[in-house]
């Protein structure tokens, strides 16, 4: 079969220390192989191809409801992180089936209005909220009504892309930092666009070592990595890429990510969801049925964050106004 002839070929060209597909330790439920595709490359299809995967297109990444059609959404910042991943995965002689799934994958549970979002409902729901557990929750439970049955792998990838996680896989490694790579960089190219920072501003340490323009940057650290990583069983920049990349994190934290013309918005966005919680909590039935199911296994407050969690920022609005603005108000 096809499938067998990929299965040997990556065995006999791919790193000692990449995932191999046909030794993959399997699915939550068992399930048929492919006769063409591995596991990995069904994992990325069945991301690509689902509901969830597709919202992300009006999900916002830093600027909410931003005037323009360059700034980056949920999901350009999505393929982004995948095209960088794979990148430095084909350059480690990684799997790169195993990396474009976790890269499409990692970010499927994000919230309307960004982090603004994550935050509102991780402060008000018991349960707590986190983008990259809900993102599991996804392909595990919600994606389809029975989830999307994902390898393990591919799994434990999406789980602990954030920084303090430790994905088991160099491929869940490289998707970790390379989304790390994509948001401080096209954050950066966007907050100058919006006029919230200058290019000037940036801290002259981390230009000299990274480099002047958006390009050079993502070069110089996706270099470093490539070369830094080559032959080991750990995916990490030097010491000194890594630190001016922290450093320039820290500044993005500082001039853009808190208290910005970034997050001007962000308490309506705030007030949206804060508002679509309460009310559905209290009108548990106005939730479509595919979310109401859930609520035996998990819980009232667990459906209501999947139903919210799950909406784009415009589908977001639309309930705020069909629920709270008087309908001859709507045209003003």
């Amino acid at each position: 079969m096809i499938r067998e002839e990929i299965e040997k070929l990556e065995i006999k060209l791919l790193s000692p220390y990449a995932a191999f597909s046909s030794k993959s330790k399997g699915r939550l439920k068992p399930d048929d192989p492919c006769t063409i595709r591995t596991e990995f490359q069904r994992d990325r299809d069945r991301i690509l191809h689902c509901k969830s995967f597709r919202r992300l297109k009006h999900k916002t990444q830093v600027f909410i409801s931003p005037e323009g059609d360059h700034y980056r959404t949920r999901l350009t910042h999505t393929l982004e992180v995948s095209q960088i991943a794979r990148t430095i995965a084909r350059a480690l002689g990684l799997n790169e089936d195993l990396t474009e799934a976790i890269a499409l994958g990692h970010d499927l549970g994000h919230t309307p209005f960004g982090h603004t979002g994550e935050k509102v409902l991780n402060s008000i729901s018991s349960n707590g909220f986190k983008h990259n557990v809900q993102s599991l929750r996804v392909v595990d439970v919600l994606e389809g009504g029975e989830g999307l049955n994902l390898t393990w792998e591919v799994r434990d990838g999406i789980l602990n892309h954030t920084m303090s996680g430790k994905p088991g896989t160099l491929e869940g490694r490289v998707v970790s930092i390379s989304d790390r790579i994509a948001y401080i960089n096209h954050d950066i190219d966007d907050a100058i666009r919006a006029k919230v920072i200058d290019e000037a501003e940036l801290p002259k340490s981390c230009i000299d070592v990274l480099g002047d323009t958006h390009k050079k940057r993502i070069n110089t650290m996706v270099t470093d990595i490539i070369y830094h990583s080559m032959g080991k069983p750990e995916v990490s920049m030097s010491s000194e890429v890594g630190q001016a990349t922290n450093l320039l994190r820290e500044f993005m934290f500082e001039r853009v990510y808190i208290d910005s013309k970034a997050k001007s918005e962000e308490r309506k966005a705030m007030n949206i969801v804060e508002a679509l919680f309460d009310y559905y909590m209290k009108h548990i039935d106005s939730m479509p049925a595919e979310y109401i199911r859930q609520i035996e296994a998990y819980g009232k407050e667990q459906a209501v964050c999947d139903y919210i969690a799950g909406m784009t920022d415009r589908y977001a609005i639309r309930m705020f106004q069909d629920l709270f603005i008087p309908a001859p108000w709507k045209q003003f």
